[in-house]
C-alpha cells in the first residue's frame, strides 16, 4: 500500500459515475482524484492505495488528528473494489455496494 495526495487519480476501475446497487438513487461519482458521495463531495487530505488479497483497495484519510472523528463519521473512508469486481465503499458507520450507471 502506497500514500498519495489528493490530486492523484484513483484507480482507473473506480473512475466514472456508480448508483446505489439497492435504491439505484444515491450516487458516486469518480473524477481522477476527486469524489463525490451521497450529493457531497469528500473533503479528504491524502490516500492509501494498493491491493489486497486480490482487492483494489483505497483508504480516504485526513491531516488533522482533531478533525479525523468527524471525518470518519460523515464520509466514505474505504472504496474496495473486490476481485470478483464488486465495489464496496464504507465507513466506521455503514457500507454499501455500488455497480455502474448506466447512460
Amino acid at each position: 500500500m502506497k500514500e498519495f495526495d489528493r490530486s492523484a487519480p484513483l484507480p482507473a476501475e473506480m473512475q466514472g459515475r456508480w448508483v446505489e446497487a439497492e435504491d439505484g438513487q444515491s450516487e458516486l461519482v469518480i473524477e481522477g482524484g476527486e469524489i463525490t458521495c451521497f450529493g457531497a463531495r469528500v473533503d479528504y487530505d491524502y490516500k492509501i492505495m494498493g491491493i489486497e488479497d486480490g482487492a483494489i483497495v483505497v483508504s480516504l484519510k485526513v491531516n488533522d488528528l482533531d478533525r479525523e472523528d468527524k471525518f470518519q463519521q460523515a464520509n466514505i473512508t474505504e472504496l474496495v473494489i473486490t476481485p470478483e469486481g464488486e465495489f464496496h465503499v464504507y465507513n466506521v458507520s455503514f457500507s454499501s455496494q455500488f455497480v455502474r450507471a448506466i447512460n
